[in-house]
């Protein structure tokens, strides 16, 4: 399956500032709306393929604006977010690649957690996720290695959601190796990348989060 057929982009509630990086990322990419979440499809000029949710924080002109897409309403009192149901949606229609645009900010930060912790989820059931506000980026780390390109000078982060052993950090600032982090651990917080940073974890979850714009570590 080409990779734009099979890469999902979830457009969820939280802000979403257009950076060069974001759209890069999107571009070529199946879209779904997650409830209030369409409103970026206009900032990106794009038109979802399915729009899903309770619709509680739809405005009437957005209605209006895309009432050609396909809806798939759900009860507000419902046992998941519309983002876990579009998500759920875009696997039924072939995804391996999921970015998530609109998880990591905006007035919801339970969302926004919830985002993170499902993000680690779905990795463990082998998809490929990304999280993204556009001015910060996140992606799951578990056991197994991951590269994450990163600008010369940009901040980033590992916070853990479980002890980490065997954590390995390579072409950082402060480089670790084989490294045990407890549960709570401030220990990765605050790291610098010199490029391409690359990850490796023996055991545990954790999420790799970075401001690619944000080089005030230089």
């Amino acid at each position: 399956m080409p990779m734009s057929q099979s890469t999902f982009t979830i457009l969820l509630g939280g802000e979403l500032r257009l950076t060069d990086r974001l759209r890069h990322a999107v571009s070529g990419t199946r879209f779904i709306a997650a409830d209030g979440g369409m409103r970026h499809a206009a900032a990106l000029d794009v038109v979802p393929e399915l729009w899903v949710g309770d619709f509680d924080s739809t405005p009437a002109d957005l209605e209006s604006a895309f009432a050609h897409v396909p809806k798939q309403p759900y009860p507000a009192a419902k046992a998941s977010t519309d983002g876990e149901i579009a998500v759920s949606e875009a696997i039924k229609r072939g995804a391996s690649r999921l970015i998530l645009a609109g998880a990591l900010a905006g007035e919801r930060s339970d969302h926004a957690l919830q985002h993170l912790l499902y993000a680690v989820s779905l990795a463990e059931q082998g998809l490929d996720v990304l999280l993204t506000s556009g001015s910060e980026e996140a992606v799951p780390l578990i056991a197994g290695t991951i590269s994450l390109d990163l600008p010369q000078g940009s901040l980033f982060s590992v916070p853990g959601f479980s002890e980490l052993r065997g954590l390995f950090i390579e072409n950082a600032r402060y480089p670790l190796t084989d490294f045990h982090l407890p549960f709570g651990s401030s220990r990765t917080i605050s790291n610098v990348a010199e490029g391409t940073v690359r990850f490796s974890l023996q055991t545990g979850r954790a999420i790799v989060l970075a401001r690619p714009y944000d080089l005030s570590g230089v």
